[in-house]
C-alpha cells in the first residue's frame, strides 16, 4: 500500500472553478485538484523551474512532476474532447499570507483568510497599530493593483 503524499501549498483558492465548453455540457466532467492547478501556473504561468515550483509547493521534485503532469494530461484530454472541468479538492494547504508595516518595518504573518475571517485590508500591524502595509511575496511587495476591491477578498496593500 502505497503511503499518502504530504500536501501542496497554493497561494490561494481560485474565482472560477468550472469551464464548460459551448454546446458540451453532458459529457463527463473532468476533476482537476487545486494543488494540480497550482501546479501548471507555478511551471506554465509564472515560469518557474521544477526546482523552484516544488519548493514552493512545499513537495518533492519527483512530485511536483507527478502533479503536474497529472494536470496537464487531465486538462489535455478535457480540451480535446470537449469536456467540462471542474477544479476542485485534493490535498493541499494554502499559504500564509506575509505583511510589512510600511511605518515600522515590522514584518508578520497571517494565516489565509476563511469565511468570516480578515482578508488582509483590515488588518493592523500587530507591532504599532497602523494599517499602512504592504503584502510580501517572497520578501518582495506583492504586485497588487487594487483590483480586488475591499469586502470581496480585499486588496492586500493599503490605499491610505
Amino acid at each position: 500500500m502505497s503511503r499518502r503524499r504530504c500536501c501542496g501549498r497554493i497561494d490561494e483558492t481560485i474565482v472560477c472553478q468550472t469551464f464548460i465548453p459551448e454546446g458540451y455540457a453532458r459529457w463527463p466532467e473532468v476533476l482537476v485538484q487545486l494543488e494540480e492547478l497550482e501546479a501548471i501556473r507555478l511551471k506554465d504561468k509564472v515560469g518557474l523551474d521544477q526546482v523552484e515550483c516544488a519548493a514552493s509547493m512545499g513537495v518533492s521534485r519527483a512530485t511536483f512532476q507527478r502533479i503536474l503532469g497529472a494536470a496537464r494530461s487531465k486538462i489535455a484530454t478535457a480540451l480535446t474532447e470537449g469536456r467540462p472541468i471542474i477544479i476542485q479538492g485534493g490535498n493541499y494547504s494554502i499559504k500564509n499570507r506575509v505583511f510589512e508595516c510600511v511605518d515600522c518595518r515590522h514584518v508578520w504573518e497571517v494565516q489565509p483568510c476563511s469565511e468570516g475571517g480578515k482578508h488582509g485590508y483590515e488588518i493592523d500591524c500587530p507591532q504599532c497599530g497602523s494599517t499602512k502595509k504592504m503584502r510580501l511575496d517572497n520578501g518582495v511587495e506583492h504586485p497588487c493593483t487594487g483590483q480586488h476591491g475591499k469586502g470581496q477578498g480585499g486588496c492586500c496593500k493599503e490605499d491610505s
